[in-house]
């Protein structure tokens, strides 16, 4: 078995956890899945300044509040401004957001799991944390979300420490549709996926409320999302 992709989640663990989350549907369902066994997990949230962040930050401190567990910790947000690098991209504007049907590649972000990881890694290494879970999964195009560059950016923040952090991926040989049966028990609706929000509404047409929506029908479980626009 890939050493990245343990037994999810462990039936028993004595080490606490750290879990990069967005507040999406894959890191929370990773998220819950983990506050059930590990004796500690620890939310680790990245702040960068992108336009969804306050409403993503909304549904993610409600899906935290409905699972809470003995075991989950309170949210550890990290800075990792983005503003002086992106420029007028579209993630900082709003303006020439990704509409559905367009390509993965249009949603891009340059460098995001660096800007992602740096941090968190070297959080854990301070704090005792020896592992850091995050929900890539099996049809993630990027450059950044391989098995070589996570092996490679982990080992070389590692190594300017003197560290051993972890990073395992459980969800990266399942689809969007898996994670949903899989989290069909938690509070979904608490979940975020919308890179063009009306408000604090899912936009219900831009390129994530349309993967969104095409997962839980192929799910074949009810999509609990609200959407400002009827979409398909």
């Amino acid at each position: 078995m890939n050493p990245t992709l343990p037994a999810w989640p462990p039936t028993t663990s004595t080490a606490p956890l750290a879990v990069l989350v967005s507040g999406g549907l894959d890191s929370a369902v990773l998220l819950a899945e983990a506050a059930r066994t590990y004796p500690a997990v620890f939310p680790v949230y990245i702040r960068t300044g992108i336009a969804w962040e306050s409403v993503e930050r909304i549904y993610l401190d409600r899906f935290l509040l409905a699972v809470r567990t003995p075991a989950l910790r309170p949210i550890v947000v990290l800075e990792q401004p983005v503003t002086d690098l992106y420029g007028r991209h579209w993630s900082l504007t709003g303006v020439g957001v990704p509409a559905a049907g367009t390509p993965d590649e249009d949603v891009f972000l340059p460098g995001r799991n660096v800007l992602l990881l740096v941090k968190p890694l070297l959080w854990c290494h301070l704090n005792g944390v020896p592992e850091i879970a995050m929900a890539p999964l099996a049809v993630n195009p990027f450059p950044d979300a391989t098995p070589e560059f996570f092996s490679e950016f982990t080992a070389s923040v590692n190594r300017s420490v003197g560290g051993s952090v972890r990073v395992i991926r459980p969800y990266a040989t399942l689809h969007k549709t898996d994670v949903i049966q899989r989290g069909a028990k938690f509070p979904l609706q608490h979940t975020f996926s919308c890179i063009r929000p009306a408000g604090e509404l899912h936009c219900g047409v831009c390129s994530k409320c349309h993967e969104r929506r095409v997962a839980f029908r192929k799910a074949n479980v009810a999509d609990p999302t609200e959407y400002a626009s009827g979409g398909e």
